[in-house]
């Protein structure tokens, strides 16, 4: 409540957080003359944005058209339905690929972010929607916000924590508590109070790095599960806004990355071959049995749930052809060891301990469905580039899932704005990004949580 309160500053508009959903909101809503500031806990910009590979899904856009791919609304929704379980708020889902094709336009018309000039396909999307900016990082994105962000003269106060909302008698959000020149490790700070006009945007992003808070969703994913999330994706700020009310939806519908490798941490660098090569291009098998299991090409909840099933970390292998058909550089992660090359595919396997026949039993087997243009299998899309995997080297990498998006989060309406039990809005608070919940459902297709966080911050600060 506000009795008491001493107010350090005053400014229209705070925005908590600093990656896409939150610069994306400031800029929005600096653009319209009102005075805003960014907080950011750590001592940079960027959030879980900048590690991202930066790759946004669209339909229906320019470059589709270009290289001949049909594409619809309707067909982006249906294919986020799917993978969502059908647990997708409609009105939200709606909202995200309605405004999708404009969002991604805008990054290109307001930001002049560049893209290569392809269109990729990722697995459960029905056809190719999704463009990756030159440099194959969020960074080249973030670094394009940053500087309409310094055009517009919008501070961004680094290390300062955001820890609680303050609302008035009315219940009615009139500002925020923070800590100044706050010490992540230490979690110290100096107190000061900011008082807002027009209110608050939440941009925090998810929670896949707070252990306690995340295993208590969903109790498989404690310490022995890594996460690809920077470690201060925590939930403080989603629980400040549960403190006054909101509330959450789907909390415990946290994805895992399927393309991530036990060998190295965070991130990394071999998801960029399995993601963008391996799945489509080439098969993963357990190394017990030398078999496939699964259609590589599934979404993320079905990869990982695979995975998991099996146990221990699989095998993924791709041929020479498709590494230099698909045009990406994965040197990196051969030098790290992450992934790694084959003269043939018997020194893979005996490399791996599968037992070489039936590997290459299930290599046949795959070919065939390649040349046959169906996977009799797993029912794995041929796409229209595939060839039979048989040019040496072969590349190969263990996959192991690690925690990497939280499909849940606070409940807000088409207006981003951020609703209580009752469904009713609570004046003056607005939530954008990963902080949200609802938009995916069960399992957030590649690609799409960009999209979502630069429709729906666009309109957070579009409406505050």
């Amino acid at each position: 409540m506000e009795k008491g309160i001493q107010w350090n500053e005053q400014v229209d508009v705070l925005v908590v957080g600093s990656g896409f959903a939150g610069l994306t909101a400031a800029i929005e809503a600096g653009e319209s003359g009102k005075n805003v500031v960014v907080i950011e806990k750590m001592k940079s910009a960027g959030g879980n944005s900048i590690i991202s590979d930066g790759g946004i899904a669209a339909p229906d856009t320019k470059l589709q058209k270009k290289w001949g791919i049909e594409d619809s609304e309707q067909m982006m929704y249906d294919d986020m339905l799917k993978a969502g379980l059908g647990l997708n708020h409609p009105k939200l889902l709606h909202t995200v690929v309605s405004n999708a094709r404009s969002a991604f336009e805008w990054t290109i018309d307001a930001l002049n972010v560049p893209y290569l000039d392809r269109v990729d396909i990722f697995g459960g999307h029905g056809v190719a929607r999704c463009y990756t900016p030159e440099g194959v990082t969020g960074g080249t994105i973030l670094k394009k916000m940053l500087q309409k962000i310094n055009e517009l003269g919008i501070p961004i106060l680094y290390s300062t924590s955001f820890r609680s909302i303050i609302t008035d008698e009315q219940g009615h959000v009139i500002g925020g508590a923070v800590l100044k020149e706050y010490d992540y490790r230490a979690d110290t700070g100096i107190p000061a109070n900011i008082r807002t006009q027009r209110g608050i945007i939440l941009a925090s992003g998810g929670y896949g790095a707070d252990v306690d808070f995340r295993s208590i969703q969903d109790p498989r994913l404690d310490e022995k599960i890594q996460t690809t999330n920077k470690p201060f994706a925590t939930a403080e700020v989603l629980k400040s806004a549960l403190n006054i009310g909101a509330t959450s939806v789907q909390l415990s519908e946290i994805q895992l990355g399927a393309w991530s490798s036990p060998d190295e941490r965070g991130f990394g660098d071999g998801p960029l071959f399995a993601d963008y090569i391996l799945f489509q291009y080439g098969v993963i098998v357990d190394p017990h049995t030398g078999k496939r299991f699964v259609n590589e090409l599934g979404d993320r909840k079905q990869l990982a749930d695979a995975i998991l099933h099996i146990g221990y970390p699989c095998i993924g292998i791709a041929d020479d052809k498709a590494v230099k058909y698909s045009g990406w550089d994965i040197s990196k992660a051969i030098r790290k060891g992450v992934v790694k090359t084959f003269d043939s595919m018997d020194d893979l396997a005996t490399f791996y301990d599968i037992n070489t026949e039936a590997l290459q039993a299930s290599i046949n087997r795959y070919n065939g469905f390649v040349q046959r243009g169906i996977d009799d299998d797993f029912q794995k899309p041929i796409v229209d580039e595939a060839y039979p995997m048989e040019k040496a080297p072969f590349y190969a990498m263990r996959l192991w899932p690690k925690v990497h998006f939280t499909m849940g989060g606070l409940s807000i309406n088409e207006r981003a704005q951020v609703l209580d039990f009752n469904d009713n809005t609570i004046d003056g608070l607005y939530a954008a990004g990963e902080v949200v919940g609802g938009v995916h459902g069960a399992s957030r297709l590649g690609s799409c949580a960009i999209t979502e966080c630069i429709v729906f911050g666009r309109i957070a600060g579009q409406n505050i």
